[in-house]
């Protein structure tokens, strides 16, 4: 089927008289600013649904991360790990204060016993349960001093030999030239020499 040209233009000619450039002018011009008035809307709308999108993808957010286990914070396992640990803690702690508690007690009874005893030595005088010589421990105490006397036939000290600090042995002789005094502080200071 082809198309007549004079079909053509006899069906355009008697449509001239029902088109109204003016009218059909005015329709395009309101139905474009139609389309620019929805679209400001549609803009203004998408950047307020854009805005509430954005709010509320912050508050899924942090209800995710308030929702989420800190790292902080053990996992469940882990807690359960550690709890179960702790217990065995508990519990050898609890052992070693029983055991350390025992102890105690054992050296409390040994106190009380050596409190009896050091009573019992304190009341008693030794002194008076054995003669003692009372010379032969002043000589043993002198001794220990570093002072060894040297005595005559008769009984009498004629020198005393004097072991120092330093380690040398001295001899002093008493000849009755000083008196008491002098030779007790001679001796101390060959003693301390």
């Amino acid at each position: 089927m082809s198309i007549n040209i004079k079909d053509t233009i006899k069906a355009i000619r008697e449509m001239v008289p029902i088109i109204d450039p003016e009218d059909d002018y005015l329709t395009i011009a309101a139905a474009e600013e139609q389309m620019a008035m929805t679209h400001d809307i549609r803009q203004k709308d998408l950047h307020e649904v854009q805005a509430k999108m954005k709010q509320l993808a912050r508050v899924l957010e942090a209800a995710r991360a308030s929702a989420t286990r800190p790292s902080t914070i053990p996992s469940a396992d882990e807690h359960a790990t550690l709890m179960n640990d702790l217990d065995a803690t508990r519990l050898s702690l609890a052992k070693s204060i029983n055991d350390a508690e025992g102890g105690l007690a054992g050296k409390e009874a040994e106190l009380a016993r050596l409190k009896e005893e050091t009573r019992a030595l304190e009341a008693s005088d030794p002194a008076a349960e054995h003669e003692l010589d009372a010379t032969a421990l002043r000589l043993a105490m002198y001794k220990g001093l570093g002072f060894e006397p040297v005595v005559n036939r008769d009984g009498r000290i004629i020198k005393m030999l004097v072991r120092a600090e330093s380690g040398d042995v001295h001899c002093l002789k008493f000849d009755n030239h000083k008196s008491d005094d002098e030779y007790a502080q001679l001796l101390w200071k060959l003693a301390a020499s």
